[in-house]
C-alpha cells in the first residue's frame, strides 16, 4: 500500500482501525478478530483495542519503529553508506530524492495512515463513544490527540520549510483533522507550517490535561503508551523547532527539578540512568525512557526498516547477526570529534570497530532486531531546556551549565563543567549542541536540530562518491510532494 489517498488504503486502513487486539498489550498487534465499524464504539474493550492500533500505526517500521529515525540521521554528516542500495536510505543520505521515491512515498503514507487513525477514533468518541468509556475517555482522547501531534511533527521535519524561515508562513502540510472512511475526500490543499504547529500544541496541550500522570505500577505502559510526561517532554520538542525558547523553558520546568540531580518531581518519575547501557538494554523500561516504540517476535518493524539492520556492521558464520551494515559512523563526523572522550561510554560501550570501520551499536540484538525505537528520552529534556536557559538568559547560566555537566558526566566520569569552561553564552550553546549530537546519535535527533537552527548539512564522501553541502536555501534541503499524493490531491502544490 504505497499511497494515504487512494481508495485500497482506505478501505485497509478503517479495517485496521477497527480490528481488536489483546487487552493492556499494545506490544502484540496481530489482529484477532475484525469489528464492524458500526459496533467499534459499544464497549469500552473495543475503545481501548482501537487506540491500541493508533500506536501500531504510528510504530510502523516506515515511521517511528525504524525509518523516520533513520532517515533524520542519514541526512546528517555523521553516517556513512556502505550501501548504494535506494531502497536502504541511500537516496536520503546524498539527497537525491525525487517525488517518487518509496522512501519519499512510503512516510508520507505511513504518518497519515496514523492521523487517519486518531482522526476517525475522534469522531467516533464524539458520537458515541464518549458516553460508552466513561471516566476513560478523557484519557483515549488524549492518547490519540498525542499521537496525532507526533505524525504532524513527523512530517513537518521533511515536507516543509523549518518554522524560522518566515515565521511559520511557508506552506506547510494538509491539515487533515476529519476521518476518511470513504473516497471523494482527497483533495485540500497545505495550511501554513504555523497553522500545522499551533495544531500540534493544541493537541498536546490536551494530551497534557487529559492524560493520566502515569499509566499505573507497569513499567512498559509507562514507557510505550502516553502519559503527560510524555506530551509536555514532546511540547519541548516543538517549541525547540519553533524556536520559542521561553516556552521550551516552561514546559520542561513542569517536568525537571531545580537542581541536580535532576528529576522529574510529578507523574512518572523521570530522571537520567546511572549507566547509558541501560537505556538501550533489550526492553528497557527506564525512567530515562519517556516514550519508545516497542517489538516482540510476533510483532517486528519490517523486512529493512529495523534500527540495528541499519547500524551494525555484518557478521556471518554461526555468530551471523542478519544486519544489512548499511550506515557506519562517519570519521570526519562527531565520532571524530577530540572533545569527545575516549573514555566516554557512549564511545566505548555502544560502538564498535568491525572491518576497519566504526560502528554504532546502541540497538544491539541480531535479526529479528526488535530494540525498542526510542522516540524521547530525558536527556533530551534537559539538554533542551539547558540551550533555551542559555538562549534566553544570553549567559553561561550556571542551571543550564548543571543540566549539560550531568549528562555529559553521567557517560565520562572525568568531565565534571563549571560555568567557567565556557567564555560567554555562545559558547555555552555551543557545547550544548555538540552533546545533543552526542548523545541522540542514531535517535533521529540531527536532522532536527539542523534544520531547526537553520544550519547547512555538511558535506560528506565515501570513495567515488562525494555529497556536497546541502544549505538552507536548497531545494533539497526538505522533501519533495510525494507523487502519490499529487496524483490524488489536486489542491497539492
Amino acid at each position: 500500500m504505497k499511497r494515504f489517498s487512494n481508495k485500497f488504503l482506505i478501505v485497509a486502513l478503517v479495517a485496521a482501525t477497527f480490528s481488536s487486539c489483546k487487552k493492556d498489550k499494545w506490544l502484540d498487534t496481530v489482529s484477532q478478530t475484525a469489528i464492524s465499524p458500526l459496533d467499534a464504539f459499544k464497549t469500552k474493550d473495543r475503545i481501548a483495542n482501537q487506540v491500541t492500533g493508533i500506536y501500531s500505526a504510528l510504530k510502523s517500521g516506515q515511521l517511528l519503529g525504524g525509518r523516520y529515525l533513520i532517515y533524520n540521521d542519514a541526512r546528517g554528516e555523521n553516517f556513512l553508506s556502505n550501501d548504494g542500495n535506494r531502497v536502504t536510505a541511500r537516496a536520503a543520505w546524498e539527497f537525491s530524492e525525487t517525488s517518487g521515491d518509496n522512501e519519499v512515498n512510503n512516510l508520507w503514507a505511513a504518518a497519515y495512515t496514523t492521523i487517519n487513525r486518531a482522526n476517525i477514533f475522534l469522531d467516533g468518541m464524539a458520537a458515541e463513544g464518549d458516553a460508552v468509556a466513561g471516566t476513560d475517555a478523557p484519557k483515549f482522547n488524549g492518547e490519540a490527540k498525542f499521537v496525532r501531534a507526533v505524525a504532524y511533527y513527523s512530517l513537518l521535519q521533511f515536507y516543509a520549510r523549518p518554522y524560522w524561515d518566515g515565521t511559520g508562513t511557508k506552506p506547510g502540510l494538509p491539515l487533515r483533522l476529519v476521518g476518511i472512511t470513504t473516497t471523494g475526500s482527497n483533495n485540500l490543499a497545505r495550511s501554513s507550517v504555523l497553522d500545522v504547529y499551533k495544531q500540534i500544541l493544541d493537541d498536546l496541550d490536551f494530551a497534557e490535561q487529559n492524560l493520566t500522570a502515569t499509566n499505573g505500577t507497569s513499567a512498559v505502559l509507562n514507557v510505550t503508551r502516553a502519559h503527560k510526561n510524555a506530551a509536555i517532554a514532546m511540547k519541548v520538542r516543538v517549541h525547540m523547532s519553533m524556536g520559542n525558547y521561553p516556552a521550551a523553558v516552561t514546559e520542561a520546568n513542569k517536568i525537571v527539578s531545580a537542581s541536580a540531580p535532576f528529576s522529574a518531581t510529578s507523574g512518572v518519575a523521570h530522571r537520567l540512568q546511572a549507566d547509558i547501557n541501560a537505556v538501550f538494554a533489550t526492553g528497557a523500561t527506564t525512567t530515562e525512557s519517556i516514550l519508545s516504540m516497542p517489538f516482540t517476535t510476533v510483532d517486528v518493524p519490517g523486512t529493512q526498516n529495523q534500527l540495528g539492520f541499519y547500524y551494525l556492521p555484518i557478521v556471518t558464520g554461526s555468530n551471523a547477526n542478519g544486519a544489512g551494515g548499511i550506515f557506519y559512523l562517519n570519521p570526519s563526523g562527531i565520532w571524530g570529534d577530540a572533545t569527545w572522550g575516549a573514555a566516554d561510554k557512549r564511545r566505548t560501550d555502544l560502538t564498535t570497530l568491525n572491518g576497519g570501520k566504526q560502528w554504532l551499536t546502541k540497538y544491539k540484538n541480531p535479526g529479528p532486531f526488535l530494540d525498542w525505537a526510542p522516540v524521547l528520552r530525558y536527556s533530551e529534556v534537559m539538554l533542551s531546556l539547558a540551550e533555551a536557559l542559555a538562549r534566553t538568559t544570553n549567559s553561561v547560566d550556571t542551571r543550564a551549565v548543571s543540566l549539560l555537566s550531568e549528562v555529559r558526566h553521567r557517560s565520562d566520569a572525568s568531565v565534571t563543567y563549571t560555568a567557567a569552561d565556557f567564555a560567554d553564552a555562545n559558547a555555552l550553546i555551543n557545547a550544548i549542541l555538540k552533546e545533543r549530537n552526542i548523545e541522540f546519535l542514531g535517535e533521529g535527533i540531527r536532522s532536527i536540530d539542523i534544520l531547526r537552527l537553520g544550519q547547512d548539512f555538511p558535506a560528506k564522501s565515501i570513495p567515488g562518491v562525494t555529497v556536497t553541502a546541502v544549505g538552507p536555501s536548497h531545494p533539497a534541503y526538505i522533501w519533495p510532494t510525494p507523487s502519490d499524493e499529487s496524483r490524488f490531491n489536486a489542491l497539492i502544490d
